[in-house]
């Protein structure tokens, strides 16, 4: 499903916080939307994600940081379980063991709690709770800035891999360029609360036109990172 929001807009305090904006995402599409630390971007897509889920579209949402998606006090199991009554899903112990595997987790253990597991591991743990339900549209905010960069990378390939032959498009926020460099065709740039770019990766990489894209390109250094 093509996903369609227009005029997406939020304001607090009597200030605009992001300007009108329309997101168009096509089946199965990567998108990174990248931009400075105060520009819009994280406000862009959970505006995105609450008109979507408003209007009974299917889309999941990937927080910064597993500590946002998990209760320290609660079993890995009883999260997994919650996560299927939520979707109106029957336990399926194949369909769990599928996402398990390809995502590296089918040896944690689920009687145990988040703490007890790995960084890295209870992050695919949260991208396997947003694939339980098989969305049109993930939104992935920040998902690899609570780990090393080799992690982050490992988790990335795994994830690049499930969605390969799927029809699940994939919003990634970040103000990473290298991280969204790698793993995405177009990108979306935002500034001051606006877009202010929207192009294929490579173009905006090669021949930026504003000076926020141009600010993010400048630092190359980016080429060599594993993510």
């Amino acid at each position: 499903m093509t996903i369609v929001a227009r005029g997406l807009s939020v304001h607090r305090s009597g200030r605009s916080i992001l300007y009108p904006t329309d997101i168009i995402i096509e089946p199965g599409e990567r998108v990174g939307l990248v931009g400075a630390s105060g520009s819009g971007k994280s406000t862009l897509g959970h505006a995105l994600v609450d008109t979507l889920r408003a209007r009974g579209q299917s889309v999941a949402l990937v927080p910064q940081s597993p500590d946002d998606a998990l209760d320290p006090l609660r079993s890995m199991q009883f999260h997994w379980r919650e996560a299927e009554r939520a979707l109106g899903l029957d336990p399926d112990v194949v369909r769990r063991d599928a996402l398990f595997e390809a995502l590296r987790i089918e040896a944690g253990d689920m009687r145990k709690r988040p703490w007890a597991w790995s960084r890295g591991m209870q992050q695919r743990f949260v991208i396997a709770l947003a694939l339980l339900g098989a969305p049109d549209l993930l939104v992935m905010d920040e998902p690899t800035s609570a780990l090393d960069p080799v992690v982050a990378a490992g988790t990335m390939n795994l994830l690049d891999a499930y969605l390969k032959e799927r029809q699940t498009a994939l919003l990634l926020i970040t103000h990473d360029l290298g991280l969204a460099a790698a793993r995405v065709s177009r990108l979306i740039v935002m500034d001051a609360c606006h877009v202010v770019e929207n192009a294929p990766t490579e173009t905006v990489l090669a021949t930026p036109q504003t000076s926020a894209a141009k600010a993010l390109c400048a630092h190359r250094n980016w080429l060599e990172l594993p993510c």
